[in-house]
This record gives C-alpha cells, sequence and structure tokens, in this order.
C-alpha cells in the first residue's frame, strides 16, 4: 500500500518495511516480474466506470435462492467461492498491491464481456488514483483509497471497518459476500498489505443462520508467489485457508499505521448492499 518511490529489482533484499504499504519483510524473496501479464488488458482506467456499464455488481456470483424465514432446519455445510481461472493478478511492484486487489475485485465480480483487468499500466493508474484519495501522510493508497476506488469503477458500495474480535470479523465478512455476491478487501499484515477473500466455507448458510461459523476462507494474494520473510508464504490462487492459517497473517491493524477514527481491530474493505 506504500507510495514510495524506490524500485526494486530481482534479486536485493528489502531493507525496511515502508511506513504504509505492500512491502514485505527483510528476508523475502526477489520481487515481482515487472513485464506485463500475458491476459487481455482494458483500456485505461479512466474508462473503468464506462467498461462496467450497466453490469450488476453481483454479475459473477452464483447464490442460491435467498432462504425463507420459516426455515429453521439446523446449519448445514455451505460454501461460497467467486473465483474462476484467470481472476487472479499479480501486483507490478511491491507498492501496488491495493491496485492489484481493485483489478481481482472487477474479474470476481463482471464476468462475461467486461474483459480480464490485468495490465500493468492500468493497475499504476488505479494506484495513483487509490493514493490521492487516501489521505495517507506517508503518501501511500490505504484503505480508505482502496474502497473509494471500487466505487468509482462500478464495483458497489464499499466500507472500511474495524472487528474488535477475530471470528466476528470472518462472520462479517462471509454475510457480507453471502449477501451482496462481491469480494471483501483484507487489510493483512497490521495494515501493511491487501488480499482480497474471494470464498469461504462455513456451517450454516450466513443468510439463514445468525450464529454460523466460518471453516474457512479462500484468498487472493496479490504478492503471490513471492511471500513475505516475517509474515509467511503467499498462499497460491484461491487457497482455501482455515481460520488459525489465515490468523497468522491477518492480525490486527497497528493504529500507528495511518490516521483513522476507526478502533483498533482487524479491518475489512466490505461491500455494502444496495440501501444500506
Amino acid at each position: 500500500m506504500t507510495g514510495s518511490p524506490a524500485r526494486l529489482f530481482l534479486g536485493v533484499a528489502v531493507a525496511a518495511i515502508l511506513m504504509s504499504g505492500c512491502s514485505p519483510a527483510a528476508h523475502d524473496t526477489a520481487p515481482p516480474p515487472a513485464q506485463a501479464s500475458s491476459t487481455s488488458q482494458p483500456g485505461p482506467v479512466e474508462s473503468a466506470a464506462a467498461m462496467a456499464g450497466d453490469a450488476s455488481p453481483t454479475a459473477g456470483a452464483t447464490l442460491a435462492p435467498p432462504p425463507t424465514p420459516t426455515q429453521t432446519a439446523a446449519p448445514q455445510p455451505f460454501a461460497f467461492n467467486l473465483y474462476e481461472d484467470g481472476d487472479f493478478v499479480p501486483q507490478y511492484t511491491f507498492e501496488w498491491c491495493v491496485a492489484a486487489s481493485v483489478q481481482m475485485a472487477h474479474n470476481l465480480v463482471l464476468k462475461g464481456g467486461n474483459g480480464t483487468w490485468a495490465g500493468q499500466a492500468q493497475q499504476g493508474e488505479l494506484w495513483e488514483m487509490a493514493r490521492v484519495r487516501s489521505s495517507n501522510a506517508f503518501n501511500g493508497a490505504n484503505p480508505l483509497g482502496w474502497a473509494a476506488v471500487l466505487e468509482e469503477v462500478g464495483m458497489g458500495r464499499y466500507q472500511v471497518v474495524s472487528i474488535p474480535g477475530y471470528a466476528d470479523a470472518l462472520r462479517t465478512a462471509a454475510r457480507a459476500m453471502a449477501n451482496t455476491g462481491r469480494p471483501v478487501g483484507l487489510v493483512m499484515w497490521s495494515g501493511r498489505h491487501a488480499w482480497v477473500m474471494s470464498g469461504f466455507e462455513s456451517v450454516g448458510d450466513p443468510r439463514l443462520h445468525p450464529e454460523f461459523q466460518v471453516t474457512g476462507v479462500r484468498v487472493l494474494d496479490p504478492l503471490y508467489p513471492y511471500g513475505s520473510g516475517q509474515w509467511g508464504p503467499s498462499p497460491a490462487p484461491d487457497t482455501l485457508l482455515n481460520p488459525e492459517q489465515l490468523a497468522t497473517q491477518f492480525v490486527v491493524r497497528e493504529p500507528r499505521r495511518w490516521s483513522s477514527e476507526l478502533p483498533t481491530g482487524y479491518m475489512l474493505v466490505l461491500p455494502q448492499q444496495a440501501g444500506a
């Protein structure tokens, strides 16, 4: 999420974690390659909203019919997954995790004729959009800018929230996905990095059982396959992590990371239902 102008080269270890960003810890592997992806690339970011057109933000979801209030069956295993091959996009620099996450959100939601977002030039423009909307003292892109850009490019309304308890944070994220059919942003590494939650598994349908339990979270880490020497390896795209595995990298945000009125907690970039 940082705005540092320094370029990182293959084979050079990162000297220090930047104060507001996606940079890995000092013993990380080589940075992502800078070449453009072989996937098809859309046009400039200026036309992002137009490219989305009238497509529904829930176009990529396959949702069961909403449960009725009279259903009282015991909770059963439930699964939800937006991911399809080609949705993953790597970040092209250590700073651009937010921008890559916006591209992946587009790919998860707007299927079909809207095209895959994967271009390096577009990713740089999305990062600049997020940076200028972040009001970040360290000149980086933070979750507030991330949420603002998701809305501007047609992904529907998003809100940055901070949840004090870990289990409650997972339930909040899963419930939002089930209700909206859109992905959730996970603020990782105590505020330093961005992942996308593309699906989950639970005992109980979140729309039917208020006390459902999340048993697994599907994630997309734009830094894959490089990972972090401090925080651990990057999971492969569409990996299903159990809550204990996710908790090694999804931790409480440090209040000093950037100025915000939000309390200390597990931070989410959360899709909102229409009219909420």
